[in-house]
């Protein structure tokens, strides 16, 4: 069994990062998102188990003191966290998977998986973000302009990243994400293990 690629995506709130991954994995086959867990309450449209794990902060206190996560970090007023069972499974089983989650958990991503992507999404400019967190209609101003002075503090570790998308046009950057994702399904360990039985062919004398 191959296995699959961990593609770590982060972007400040209102970069447009669910939208485009949810657009991905719903055109292009073997790729999925990991559940992660959070304590915030699920917004409207969201399903317990398809978009996060939603539990209670008593719950997920007790999982942080089980070791159940490899990484959870406080974002604004929620925790947030990655259990180990929801990336090593779909990994072993050849299964593309992207990890949704800030720069603090990306970083302790990149401890326990080297090998894993990085990309980080970016708005085209600060104005057009605050533009798209009005637009949203789901904060008040207080609370977008905290969300404006948090991306600023995200975006500046940008450098961290291996790869980076600006989403000023929504089609474009999907466009990007998908010749990322069929670049990794490209690398010579990769192929050479999903042709094994052509690779020998090739090259036996």
């Amino acid at each position: 069994m191959v296995n699959g690629s961990l593609i770590v995506i982060s972007a400040p709130s209102g970069a447009g990062k669910s939208s485009l991954v949810k657009a991905l994995i719903e055109s292009t086959a073997n790729v999925q998102v990991a559940v992660s867990h959070t304590t915030r309450p699920p917004r409207p449209g969201e399903q317990d188990g398809v978009h996060y794990h939603f539990v209670a902060k008593e719950r997920f206190q007790q999982m942080v003191r089980e070791g159940a996560f490899i990484e959870h970090a406080q974002v604004f007023d929620n925790f947030y966290g990655t259990a180990k069972s929801s990336l090593e499974d779909p990994l072993q089983q050849g299964i593309d998977l992207i990890l949704e989650i800030d720069w603090q958990g990306a970083q302790q991503i990149r401890t326990l998986y080297p090998d894993c992507i990085s990309l980080f999404i970016a708005p085209p400019g600060l104005e057009e973000l605050r533009k798209r967190l009005r637009a949203r209609g789901q904060d008040n101003e207080e609370v977008i302009e905290r969300r404006m002075r948090d991306a600023q503090a995200e975006m500046a570790h940008v450098h961290e990243f291996d790869y980076l998308v600006i989403n000023e046009d929504f089609n474009e950057a999907l466009t990007e994400i998908r010749s990322l994702l069929t670049t990794l399904r490209l690398r010579r360990q990769r192929q050479v293990q999903r042709h094994a039985d052509l690779m020998n062919r090739l090259l036996s004398s």
